[in-house]
């Protein structure tokens, strides 16, 4: 065994992945070790090689295969004597697949550690996918004995009491944890010093940042101290690569003190999730840019400027489709709102398709009253046109709807809901409110397009609507947006039942009895719903998935 070191340099390498895309991740990790030639070691996140979370695509033996090669290539490189490497991948034995945590140091593989405790709840089902490795053993190296406890592993208490039976002396957890509200204090408050306190182990949570698919990483890496006092914190949402420098004393090892990053608060953190989402979803495939329709509501204004914040004012495109319902006074805020934005608006009027339809459907019509069905017209000539530029010009379409509409239906499957992303998917009316009231005072950090105010105020305060027959308000048909949500947080996120939501709120109970059963019957819309980035416990689609068919109501 190599002698014992006194003296560490570690670095921790908070960055990106491209799923499947092994030989940039390899790239990428290369870079990093090129920029830190004298570290002793350099920790990249869960499944650095082959991004997280790979779903079924691992299921390929050729993914399996190809990481195995890759990760010997990078062992290889680490005959030169510069840092060691701790990477994340995937190992096959036989028919069976872990998620793993490699050491490479000194030209080989000098150790591998299999995932323990598989997340099997919320956007988790790793259990389909993987078997759990055995409670994991100490690494020593380089006369140190680390512990490797991997994402879910330092989440439950077993495998780090394991690993400090052991005599492990340092906690390193790799992790792919996706954002959500208040997570981050979360991670480190509640969970990782629970684990620091229990073994009486320094330790270092690594966490991944970018976005996919519907999940979005914010980083906020940190390194706790034997004692629970926090030496480092990295920045939230940005890529980093932080060096930490520790010493071995007579009571073990301590990391000396460093950089201690402000995280975001409400609502600066939704909008960063939003905004990073976005950005890696349309650039990662390949679309130029976005084609969205701006209505003069807030739920398109807000994603106009999240859209350009996220690309650049440059990519959007916003088109004002107006129909003979629409008022003059939402002609004007879209106009106000993509100037004040600084992206392209064009108005494309529906009133001759609208009229086509009427003399299309005429005769089958013939005799029936006017209702909804008229209404729907409108948003799938709406959503058909939008569809059109997008084939036409090769911007994604964006669509708009927020996760109270989406909750109980008020979305017309096919119109307003045809779109290739949504930012507002998990965000609740409320919530929308509230990201455009600070969106118009402030300018987000990572913004591509730093102006404010981005929407003119009477599109925030003047009542929604869907503009679709005349005089037509959203609270005519709905509870007071304020109400609603609170009902929509506890049938959702909470799964209350009716008589729940009454007890704590005094609702009537008839009001709740409805909600619930939009809720329910809406389920086969939100199944054909465009992804959105989740942002809550419990988002629609890899969090709550409900049967489409079924008869079960509380109330």
């Amino acid at each position: 065994m190599t002698d014992a070191v006194d003296t560490l340099t570690i670095v921790l390498a908070q960055i990106t992945q491209s799923v499947g895309d092994l030989a940039a991740n390899v790239d990428a990790m290369r870079a990093v070790r090129a920029r830190h030639a004298g570290a002793d070691l350099i920790l990249y996140p869960e499944f650095q090689l082959i991004g997280y979370p790979p779903e079924d695509l691992v299921l390929k033996p050729a993914l399996a295969e190809r990481a195995a090669r890759l990760l010997a290539e990078l062992a290889a490189d680490t005959a030169d004597g510069g840092p060691a490497m701790l990477v994340g991948s995937v190992e096959r034995d036989g028919a069976d697949l872990y998620n793993i945590v490699a050491l490479l140091d000194g030209g080989q593989v000098v150790a591998t550690r299999r995932k323990h405790e598989l997340p099997n709840y919320g956007t988790f089902d790793e259990k389909r996918i993987f078997v759990p490795g055995p409670l994991p053993d100490v690494v020593d190296w380089r006369g140190v004995r680390l512990g490797l406890p991997i994402c879910e592993d330092g989440w439950l208490p077993k495998v780090s009491r394991h690993l400090a039976d052991q005599g492990a002396e340092l906690l390193i957890s790799v992790n792919g944890s996706p954002y959500e509200i208040d997570k981050d204090e979360r991670r480190l408050s509640q969970v990782f010093a629970g684990r620091v306190a229990e073994t009486g182990l320094p330790l270092i949570f690594l966490n991944r940042v970018g976005g996919q698919d519907e999940l979005v990483f914010d980083g906020c890496s940190f390194v706790l101290n034997a004692d629970g006092s926090t030496a480092h914190r990295l920045k939230d949402w940005d890529q980093e690569e932080r060096v930490t420098r520790w010493t071995r004393g007579a009571n073990g090892w301590t990391c000396e003190a460093g950089a201690i990053a402000e995280w975001e608060a409400h609502p600066a953190d939704i909008y960063s999730a939003m905004i990073v989402s976005l950005r890696d979803y349309v650039e990662r495939n390949r679309f130029p840019g976005v084609v969205l329709g701006l209505s003069g509501g807030i739920d398109s204004a807000i994603c106009a400027a999240i859209a350009a914040d996220a690309l650049g004012p440059d990519r959007v495109w916003c088109v004002m489709m107006p129909s003979r319902f629409t008022s003059q006074a939402s002609l004007d805020d879209a106009a106000s709102c993509a100037e004040l934005i600084g992206c392209r608006l064009d108005t494309i009027s529906i009133v001759p398709a609208v009229e086509a339809f009427d003399t299309m459907l005429a005769g089958s019509f013939a005799d029936v009253e006017v209702d909804i069905t008229e209404e729907n017209v409108q948003s799938r000539i709406r959503g058909v046109t939008l569809m059109a530029l997008s084939n036409k010009f090769g911007p994604m379409l964006l669509t708009t709807g927020n996760k109270s509409e989406m909750s109980v239906g008020y979305a017309t499957i096919y119109g307003d809901m045809a779109g290739g992303y949504n930012p507002l998917k998990d965000a609740y009316k409320m919530t929308v409110f509230a990201v455009a009231k600070w969106r118009n005072e402030n300018v987000p950090r990572l913004s591509r397009n730093p102006v404010a105010p981005v929407m003119p105020e009477t599109i925030i305060t003047k009542p929604p609507s869907a503009e679709l027959r005349p005089d037509q308000k959203d609270e005519d048909s709905l509870p007071p947006y304020a109400d609603l949500d609170r009902m929509l947080h506890m049938l959702v996120e909470e799964e209350a039942s009716v008589d729940d939501v009454v007890a704590r709120h005094g609702f009537d109970r008839d009001a709740v009895v409805r909600i619930e059963r939009l809720l329910m019957l809406a389920e086969y819309k939100r199944r054909q719903a465009p992804p959105g980035v989740k942002l809550s416990t419990r988002n629609f689609g890899r969090d709550r998935r409900y049967p489409i068919t079924h008869g079960f109501r509380t109330g």
